[in-house]
């Protein structure tokens, strides 16, 4: 009598518990954190990735060691920014060149045809004019230079006027002084220019056989 009764209470008991769940509104707001977590954390990234560098991308080990085995001893910090700047000039002077006299003499019917053909001439000639003062005032840059110590040429890779690479040979018997007042201008070789920006040249015996002093080359013909 006494087992049954227990039996019958514990039976009550059990069927009197209520399951434990968790709080629905605890999980959903714990789920929405997570989310907003996982949302800030890429937002980030996407923000540094989209930054602009003037300089050298401070990437991982795999670019230095791309760079090391194809024996890259120096590159141009501005070398991308220059390309798009050089890429943007050539669109925009395209652009005035084939549409700027289509423009001026369908918006003008009324104006003369000397003046309209004047008006075209100027923005052909404007926009032709500075695309190459850009041409001008970045060709001496020097975008990447290869060379294996011990020897005794390198090479260099520049930007044509078409905004592609041209890579050039060079020996540093070639190197002179630049002489000139043109801004942006290491050394001179071959009757061209060439700039290399002393600050990102970590190879410093390597800057040093591309900045010849003035007094060398003059004791050289002395001697001579």
């Amino acid at each position: 009598m006494p087992a049954r009764i227990y039996q019958k209470a514990q039976k009550s008991v059990t069927h009197g518990r209520r399951p434990i769940t968790a709080n629905p509104t605890f999980k959903a707001s714990s789920q929405l954190a997570a989310a907003q977590r996982r949302w800030a954390s890429q937002a980030t990234t996407t923000e540094e990735d989209n930054k602009i560098s003037i300089g050298p991308c401070s990437g991982g080990q795999s670019e230095d060691d791309d760079e090391k085995e194809s024996g890259v001893a120096y590159h141009g910090p501005i070398s991308s920014t220059i390309k798009k700047v050089k890429l943007l000039s050539l669109s925009t002077c395209c652009l005035s060149v084939s549409l700027g006299p289509v423009i001026t003499f369908m918006t003008s019917p009324d104006m003369n045809v000397i003046l309209k053909g004047a008006v075209a001439s100027s923005v052909i000639f404007f926009s032709a004019s500075t695309t190459y003062i850009l041409h001008w005032f970045v060709s001496p840059y020097i975008h990447k230079l290869r060379w294996q110590p011990g020897s005794d040429s390198f090479e260099v890779e520049m930007l044509s006027w078409l905004a592609t690479s041209t890579p050039k040979t060079l020996k540093f018997a070639d190197i002179r002084p630049p002489e000139t007042n043109r801004p942006f201008v290491t050394f001179k070789a071959n009757g061209n220019f060439y700039f290399v920006d002393a600050e990102h040249c970590h190879n410093k015996a390597l800057l040093a056989r591309l900045t010849p002093q003035k007094g060398s080359h003059e004791s050289a013909f002395k001697n001579l």
